[in-house]
């Protein structure tokens, strides 16, 4: 995009070329040759802002409709404005526009890419969603119909494979709430209840195979103090006036089943 695309306003509101002579142009090299302590600067400053906001609000209208608010976007871009007008140089013999589109245009770029993700991704694959969504949409004018994987592909001079990449990690740009519904009439649910779960049940599932012949290596008596015990939820008192033995000797018997059991079960 070259200087002469978009006329900023000049101070009063209309709209000029922005030539070398344009009001816009002279307000921005004025405020270059004053010092940054001088009373002056603030109020040339603000001028120079509102003489070239138009450009910036043009370059917002540029993104509108990708899901973000033009409000937002046009203060993001004004946000990019002013840090052009804060750091452009007129000595260094650069046009004010031809630095300022790309600083206002990274900005923009930048705020989707921090603010809009639900989930963070590579830079990189944030960036290549917004050129294959660009794509997609020059290509679906070019060819009259939906561009395939290779058209994209071919049309950024990227692979197959990151073109997929790029879908893949567009999917991150929005999120579902898990209390979205899913289903009709009588049947609707939420969607974060269709969802699996780790089960803990099939860490446990070798352990009760291999139980029940360490259980079988206990006598008559250690194994029915281990099913009061664990399966009945007796206390040891309990369990001694069952057995008819002291709640001491009831102690010594637990210890002395389990220990067995977790011999045979190290043992497996």
């Amino acid at each position: 995009m070259s200087s002469t695309a978009i006329a900023p306003a000049a101070p009063t509101g209309t709209h000029r070329a922005a030539s070398d002579s344009s009001p816009a142009n002279e307000l921005i090299v004025a405020l270059s040759a004053v010092p940054v302590d001088h009373p002056d600067r603030p109020r040339l400053r603000e001028r120079v802002i509102e003489a070239w906001l138009p450009l910036a609000n043009h370059l917002a209208s540029r993104y509108s409709g990708r899901g973000e608010p033009s409000g937002d976007l046009a203060q993001t871009a004004a946000l990019g404005l002013i840090k052009a007008v804060d750091r452009f140089d007129a000595s260094r013999g650069v046009d004010f526009a031809g630095f300022a589109i790309p600083t206002i245009l990274g900005e923009i770029k930048r705020h989707f890419r921090d603010r809009t993700w639900n989930i963070r991704v590579p830079r990189r694959l944030q960036e290549l969603r917004l050129r294959i969504s660009e794509a997609n949409g020059t290509l679906t004018q070019t060819l009259n119909r939906a561009p395939t994987v290779a058209d994209v592909a071919s049309y950024l001079g990227v692979t197959e494979e990151e073109v997929l990449e790029g879908l893949e990690g567009a999917r991150a740009y929005n999120a579902v709430s898990l209390s979205t519904p899913v289903g009709d009439g009588a049947s609707v649910t939420e969607l974060g209840d269709t969802l699996g779960a780790e089960d803990n049940e099939f860490e446990l599932a070798d352990l009760r195979v291999s139980l029940g012949p360490a259980l079988a290596t206990l006598d008559e008596r250690e194994q029915k103090i281990l099913a009061l015990r664990f399966y009945g939820n007796l206390t040891q008192s309990e369990i001694a006036e069952q057995v008819g033995v002291s709640q001491m000797h009831v102690s010594r018997l637990l210890t002395r089943a389990l220990g067995k059991l977790r011999g045979q079960l190290a043992a497996v």
